[in-house]
């Protein structure tokens, strides 16, 4: 005769607990396997990097609406500056990514360097590899300084970096039922209207984009997108798009030292 066999409710939740258990330390093997091996290190830079592309896309067409005036662009600014909920969650999840993506790349760089410790005689640059691509580590950093100089610039609005003498932190405007709100066009009309300011923000902002060139290219790669049919296609729109950004970033200074928004300074 067949045994019948019956599971008591601590049976099924010790079967349970065992069964998640189990998922448990796979994912923990998953993810140990990822953050140890090249590939997964490749696959993190390419998500976290494509995310901070998409930041760099999303906070373009934030600063674009400086050209609407200071109405838009004020109100623009003082819905996140105003909402606590929104803003440091915001700038939690950025500082996270940014720091991954960073530590990340630097471990498959120097992985790469000591795969090869020695160059070849003139030290060639690889085969099929652009300048963009062999100086990633470099540029990267360099965007990292700029990316930090930006936050005290705009952010925390430390007067010591923006060479006005003035505190941007002072410049504040109307904004109904007796309240005022930060003036974000005025702070940047009057910090763009520095040279040094404004030169500096350019070559920053032509960095990024020249690290952005490379490093499309490389997400669709990464994520196994870059085949034979798709590979000119995305060789040639990455190159595109760093241009848009850098056009589209690089306007707003050019267009404040040509004189556009003087008069809110008067």
């Amino acid at each position: 005769m067949p045994v019948i066999r019956t599971y008591t409710s601590s049976s099924a939740l010790t079967i349970a607990a065992g069964a998640l258990e189990s998922e448990r330390s796979i994912l923990m093997k998953i993810i140990k396997n990822l953050l140890s091996s090249s590939v997964g290190h490749k696959l993190i830079v390419a998500v976290t990097g494509s995310l901070l592309f998409l930041f760099v896309l999303a906070h373009l067409v934030g600063n674009l609406q400086f050209y609407l005036g200071p109405d838009t662009i004020n109100a623009y600014g003082h819905l996140f500056q105003d909402n606590e909920s929104l803003r440091w969650p915001i700038r939690l999840a950025l500082l996270m990514t940014v720091g991954l993506h960073a530590w990340t790349a630097a471990r498959l760089d120097l992985a790469n360097r000591k795969a090869r410790p020695l160059g070849y005689d003139g030290d060639p640059a690889p085969v099929a590899a652009s300048y963009a691509s062999r100086t990633m580590l470099m540029t990267g950093l360099i965007v990292a300084a700029f990316v930090i100089y930006h936050l005290l610039h705009f952010t925390v609005r430390a007067p010591v970096v923006n060479l006005t003498g003035q505190d941007f932190s002072s410049l504040m405007e109307p904004s109904g039922h007796e309240h005022e709100r930060h003036n974000i066009f005025a702070m940047m009309v009057l910090g763009f209207r520095q040279p040094l300011v404004s030169a500096f923000y350019l070559v920053g902002v032509g960095l990024l984009c020249f690290h952005l060139s490379h490093g499309i290219r490389a997400v669709f790669q990464s994520l196994g997108l870059k085949n034979g049919k798709w590979d000119p296609v995305v060789n040639r729109v990455a190159p595109v798009i760093a241009w848009l950004l850098f056009l589209g970033y690089g306007s707003i200074p050019v267009s404040v030292l040509l004189g556009f928004g003087k008069e809110v300074l008067k």
